[in-house]
């Protein structure tokens, strides 16, 4: 069964940086597109990043040029790396993933994730 866990959250003051991983496993990573979202109390869960598996790459537009998605193959691993962190930032964030899906912004297009990772940011 796909298995998605996140690791890296945490308390950052605003400006800081954090670093998110994402370790998949049961499925075929190399052929897999992947995903980061957000979410915060109250409100539905909100797209942040993709990387396809050919290496396309989206983003939101809030997060565009502060962060970065990548992924190692050889290791099975997506990575959102945060920098200049604001207040805004601060909520749950979630990999997921989606046999055949070439790349989505609506989480309801995405069967498989990940158990979350809190982030965070002190003003």
């Amino acid at each position: 069964q796909v298995q998605l866990v996140e690791s890296g959250g945490g308390l950052v003051q605003a400006g800081g940086s954090l670093r998110l991983s994402c370790a998949a496993s049961g499925l075929t990573f190399i052929s897999s597109s992947m995903a980061w979202f957000r979410q915060t109390p109250g409100k539905e869960r909100e797209f942040v990043a993709a990387i396809t598996w050919k290496g396309s790459i989206h983003y939101e537009d809030s997060v565009k040029g502060r962060f970065t998605i990548s992924r190692d193959n050889a290791k099975n691993t997506v990575y959102l790396q945060m920098n200049r962190l604001n207040s805004e930032d601060t909520a749950v964030y979630y990999c997921a993933t989606q046999r055949g899906l070439w790349s989505s912004r609506d989480p309801n297009q995405y069967a498989y994730w990940g158990q979350g990772a809190q982030v965070t940011v002190s003003s």
